[in-house]
């Protein structure tokens, strides 16, 4: 297993340059960074080649891997929105990610797959269930096939969007897809308001799991604010280590965690010290 850290945990993410926010990794002593995709910022859809090769060095130079990217463009630019013209657009701004990953020398893309609600914005009106089961298998199928020409993956992210809040469906909506170049982006922080145990959807997902998420979550608090510090919530760390471990998973384990501060990363680096000893 690979400590990781995503780009949003850094001090001043969102405007921070990507060889600051690599500096800010090392110097917290993760092994890797999680790079994000955003429409603006250090990394767009439109990121010329050879800033992506210029960032690669960067990483190789300190000694930082770079294995994954993620997205959030789909909470702006819904892949199940509905409207057409949103849903194509959306497909569009993430093969031009998927390309970003590929020149990255990256391996996977976290891909938000739509949104029946969306909890933090009120103004988003609810989508048919079973049209966004309809549009989001139409837009991993073909942002799979996109993944698959570049040589990546693309990894469908479990969030608190209404949709795929059950593991079964879960794998059973990435078997759908029959592509190998399609998986799971399991976070482990985001099932745990939905009643559900981390350690059963990793033994369930098994080998579809192509990345993972680190996040904790209080249950009293039952809202975004629930999120907080690893090891300060309820996920069972050591249940879903063991989990971790049975699947034989040995990639990159990305903290999430947000809102940034001068200490947070020392502080989840150590965190994940002493859960990746239990």
């Amino acid at each position: 297993m690979i400590k990781a850290i995503s780009y949003w945990s850094v001090q001043n993410s969102g405007t921070c340059t990507v060889q600051d926010a690599i500096a800010q990794a090392k110097n917290a002593n993760f092994q890797a960074i999680e790079l994000c995709v955003g429409t603006d910022g250090p990394l767009t859809p439109e990121t010329s080649q050879n800033t992506c090769i210029e960032y690669r060095a960067a990483a190789d130079k300190a000694g930082i891997l770079l294995e994954s990217v993620a997205s959030g463009m789909s909470w702006g630019c819904n892949p199940t929105n509905l409207d057409p013209a949103v849903r194509r657009k959306s497909i569009e701004i993430h093969k031009a990610a998927l390309q970003r990953v590929a020149w990255l020398g990256c391996k996977s893309l976290l891909f938000v797959p739509g949104a029946v609600l969306i909890p933090w914005e009120p103004d988003f009106k609810p989508v048919n269930y079973d049209k966004v089961l309809e549009w989001a298998r139409e837009a991993v199928t073909e942002l799979g096939q996109a993944a698959k020409d570049l040589g990546v993956k693309l990894a469908v992210e479990n969030v608190w969007n209404g949709f795929l809040y059950s593991p079964r469906e879960f794998a059973n909506f990435i078997d759908s897809i029959g592509n190998p170049s399609v998986g799971a982006y399991f976070d482990v922080g985001n099932v745990l308001n939905h009643q559900q145990w981390p350690p059963h959807w990793i033994e369930i997902l098994g080998s579809r799991i192509d990345r993972i998420h680190f996040k904790d979550f209080k249950l009293s608090v039952g809202t975004l604010a629930g999120f907080c510090d690893l090891l300060d919530g309820d996920v069972p760390w050591k249940e879903t280590i063991d989990a971790i471990r049975k699947i034989g998973y040995k990639k990159t384990i990305t903290a999430e965690m947000m809102p940034p501060d001068p200490t947070l990363l020392d502080r989840t680096s150590k965190a994940m010290d002493k859960i990746f000893a239990m």
